[in-house]
């Protein structure tokens, strides 16, 4: 009989040698908690969504069949974060380099090979789901530039800013061949960051918001589409906004404790809603406070990521993880900007939560990239961090 008295005993002892004892005891469980609740949140969602989404659908009959594959895709994300996580930066290098040149590699065979959803070619059918290469490279180039950046200032004749350059180039010029500017306003905002946390001189970044600043103006008047959504935004009396304004009616009707689960009405008007839209469902049934409580839990991920990023020795480490914690909030702010009607719609999936086996599957990506890079490890903080360790530290 097991003594009732007895101490509870850890199933990971600190003192295990094996792999798994030494990533649970060095790895934030924090971060990752944050993001297991938000990818519970977007399960949850999906069964409040997939009833009305399918109506758009009528070879579909199954009312959950988007809540279905939701947890399938989760699955595979939290799997992925998980696998990830236990990488060594080097491993995290590696991942990212093959990851990053097979993107780019799908997306230059789009043209051809891709399937055209409203106008634009993104994704590779694979029989029962599809594949949107530009997902997985947003984080590959991120880690990438990073590292090349770091190269670059070791002074060792390694032309690291100009290779980090011309990968961002070809990644972009793909993009808008597709074209999804949203995914190239997020890539270019996220590689300006992981610039400028390098330790560039000012004078680079005055150059690079230049040419920012001339590349939106020059995708204004050459993309149609762009016009026409600036327009909604600037003009919403004279272009149609039915789909952001019963977006807002949603989130209005929710109020501060929402609808109830199941009740809400306004999101069976509300287009995509189960991807782009997912916030306002949420909204409209849960109310502020749910809304509340995931911006609170993006702002954890982002806040804590960022200072324990900041506080790692290595500088490619530093900028890598911190790009890619910026990567999770700016594409979240992104999409509940897009939701309050604060910004003209982008096309941005909101990280964890929306529909998307594409999406999820990058979003475990990169917070795995992240979870493995900022693990403890022997020397890899700052001296005197404030950073809780563990009794013993354990060789990664």
């Amino acid at each position: 009989m097991t003594d009732a008295t007895a101490p509870y005993s850890h199933p990971f002892s600190r003192n295990d040698p094996s792999p798994i004892a030494q990533w649970f005891w060095t790895v934030d469980r924090a971060l990752l908690g944050a993001a297991l609740i938000l990818i519970g949140l977007g399960v949850a969602l999906s069964f409040a969504s997939s009833p009305a989404a399918i109506l758009a659908d009528e070879s579909i009959t199954d009312p959950f069949h988007y809540s279905w594959r939701m947890i399938v895709f989760s699955t595979g994300g939290i799997a992925g974060m998980l696998t990830l996580s236990l990488l060594s930066p080097r491993g995290v290098r590696r991942i990212a380099v093959l990851a990053l040149l097979g993107a780019i590699v799908v997306m230059a065979m789009l043209p051809f090979i891709g399937d055209t959803v409203k106008g634009a070619a993104r994704w590779v059918n694979l029989g029962p789901f599809s594949l949107q290469p530009s997902e997985f490279a947003k984080p590959s180039l991120i880690v990438f530039a990073a590292w090349m950046f770091a190269e670059g200032k070791k002074g060792q004749g390694v032309p690291g800013v100009s290779i980090a350059f011309g990968f961002y180039a070809v990644t972009v010029a793909l993009l808008l061949i597709q074209p999804d500017i949203g995914q190239t306003l997020l890539i270019t905002t996220t590689f300006m960051a992981v610039f400028f946390m390098a330790g560039v001189p000012l004078r680079w970044v005055a150059v690079l918001m230049g040419a920012f600043a001339a590349g939106m103006t020059a995708i204004y008047l050459l993309f149609p589409h762009v016009q026409s959504r600036v327009a909604k935004f600037v003009a919403p009396g004279i272009e149609d906004t039915h789909q952001i304004d019963r977006a807002s009616e949603a989130i209005r009707a929710g109020g501060l404790v929402g609808r109830g689960i199941g009740e809400g009405v306004m999101k069976r008007s509300v287009p995509d809603l189960h991807t782009d839209f997912i916030y306002s469902v949420g909204a409209e049934e849960f109310g502020l406070v749910l809304s509340l409580a995931m911006i609170a839990l993006y702002a954890f991920i982002v806040i804590r990521g960022m200072r324990r990023a900041m506080k790692l020795n290595d500088p490619f480490e530093q900028t890598a993880a911190a790009g890619l914690f910026m990567l999770i909030g700016l594409q979240a702010s992104i999409n509940v900007a897009v939701n309050l009607n604060l910004i003209p719609t982008k096309g941005m999936t909101l990280p964890f939560i929306s529909y998307g086996g594409s999406s999820m599957l990058a979003m475990g990506v990169t917070m795995g990239f992240a979870l493995a890079l900022t693990r403890r490890r022997p020397g890899a903080y700052e001296p005197g961090a404030s950073l809780t360790r563990p009794r013993r530290m354990l060789m990664p």
